[in-house]
């Protein structure tokens, strides 16, 4: 009773979780296969139980067969890609880590965890063929088909200094070819950036290509950016990579610190020589690709964590951009609010003037853990409920309003009331100069106050009358 419980407890468990499971012993049969397993590759229990591995995946063979190599070495491998038919023909994709059963120094078997990459691999492959579908053959129409970079530096809003050292930074990057890193938080913008220096460099006419490291698993994103030759696994075909579709254009790497170390090092072989190899083949290929990277944390972090070769940063870097949050740029906030109202009264047909006082100090005293993106979507969400001409407090999500809430209660205790007055009257002149077109005469009448004295303010407040 007690085995019976045993194995009935290791049953439950093994099938109830998102891997298949299979474990063969030391002649290489079936001995169990997992609920997960059985479906991923659409066989039955009785059907491959006890049958010798490669009989029921004739596609495999020792040398392939990932479950095979490990009875043979008495090593583990871990995340490996293995493709195979299995023996009802079905074409399948996973990625394998196999661990050897060891008892008293001899191999008595080998167990398999399976993640099934199959859709994965089909969808990586349709991008590709869509791409080489944009980029790779003869464009009827140039203008349309290759540009997908669609920012320039004109619609990186902000007038911080930090914004306006980072567009300036932007505008000589452009000038060369050299290989540029991004690094910055979720939602800060990096892209945008990658994309204004491709858009003012003389590869603008050329392909942008982008590619997410961490879409992918890390066994499918060699295939991706390089390229394969028929042969060389499983159902592959003559397909171009990434780097030849971005040839004479612009490589965008975005979250390089996702891609696999050993990834890495193919890549640095790759800046440094100008020539790729797809997989399977023996010939290399020569390509000319601007490589722009991004990361979403602090480099030197990344290569402490070992998330990034310090070779391959290095080789990166020669041109390198830190992107601020939103919390440290809050001047731009309320350029960026006008921005996206513009952009989402044309989008949702709508009439939006602006926000209120109340929700622009709400959004001065958030901390954007999401940047600017959290931003944009709250925004977009306000302007979807909204009924009036200005978004206000009650348009906002219950979380903003909440820490708003709290940041009045603490501006009351912490500022005084002289530079409460002065906040407040130097909104009320803003408004007014943005009511008139900037014009102070006209300001000055709708705030029934004489120009002169207008003037002073302005001056005294640093606002600009624009």
């Amino acid at each position: 009773m007690e085995n019976y419980f045993a194995r009935d407890t290791v049953d439950t468990i093994l099938n109830n979780i998102d891997e298949g499971v299979q474990i063969i012993d030391s002649r290489g049969k079936i001995l169990y296969s997992n609920d997960v397993a059985l479906v991923m590759e659409d066989i039955d229990q009785e059907e491959v139980t006890g049958k010798h591995i490669l009989s029921v995946y004739p596609s495999l063979t020792d040398k392939t067969s990932t479950l095979l190599q490990v009875l043979r070495t008495g090593e583990p491998m871990y995340d490996v890609k293995q493709e195979f038919l299995n023996f009802k023909g079905n074409k399948i994709t996973t990625i394998n880590t196999s661990i050897p059963i060891i008892e008293e120094g001899h191999v008595m078997g080998a167990i398999e965890i399976s993640r099934d990459i199959t859709k994965v691999r089909a969808l990586s492959e349709q991008l590709v063929d869509l791409q080489k579908e944009l980029y790779y053959e003869e464009p009827d129409n140039l203008e349309e088909k290759r540009g997908t970079a669609r920012y320039t530096v004109k619609d990186i809003i902000g007038s911080t200094k930090e914004i306006v050292e980072l567009k300036r930074k932007a505008i000589k990057a452009a000038e060369n070819d050299s290989s540029v890193i991004v690094y910055g938080n979720t939602g800060t913008g990096k892209e945008l950036i990658v994309q204004a220096i491709h858009n003012a460099s003389k590869r603008r006419d050329e392909p942008f290509v982008a590619q997410n490291c961490a879409a992918i698993p890390g066994s499918l994103l060699e295939s991706i950016l390089f390229g394969t030759v028929k042969g060389s696994f499983t159902d592959a075909d003559n397909r171009p990579g990434l780097f030849e579709l971005a040839n004479k254009g612009t490589l965008f790497l975005d979250e390089i610190n996702s891609m696999p170390f050993e990834l890495q090092a193919k890549l640095l072989r790759v800046l440094e020589e100008g020539r790729i190899r797809r997989v399977g083949d023996i010939k290399t290929r020569k390509v000319d690709v601007r490589i722009i990277a991004a990361m979403n944390m602090d480099p030197y972090h990344a290569m402490k964590e070992r998330k990034i070769r310090d070779d391959l940063f290095y080789r990166l870097s020669v041109v390198s951009f830190r992107v601020p949050n939103l919390v440290e740029r809050k001047e731009d906030i309320k350029g960026l609010v006008q921005f996206f109202i513009r952009k989402f009264n044309r989008q949702l047909g709508k009439n939006v003037k602006g926000v209120t006082h109340g929700v622009l100090q709400t959004f001065y005293r958030y901390h954007w853990p999401g940047n600017i993106r959290e931003l944009e979507n709250i925004l977009e969400g306000a302007m979807n409920m909204i009924e009036g001409t200005y978004i206000t407090e009650e348009d906002l999500p219950r979380h903003l309003t909440l820490f708003g809430a709290e940041g009045q209660r603490k501006d009351h205790l912490n500022f005084s009331l002289k530079k409460s007055m002065e906040n407040w009257e130097k909104q009320f002149i803003e408004d007014a100069l943005k009511e008139t077109g900037g014009n102070v005469t006209k300001a000055a009448q709708l705030l029934k106050i004489p120009r002169q004295t207008l003037q002073y303010k302005v001056k005294k407040l640093g606002i600009t009358a624009e």
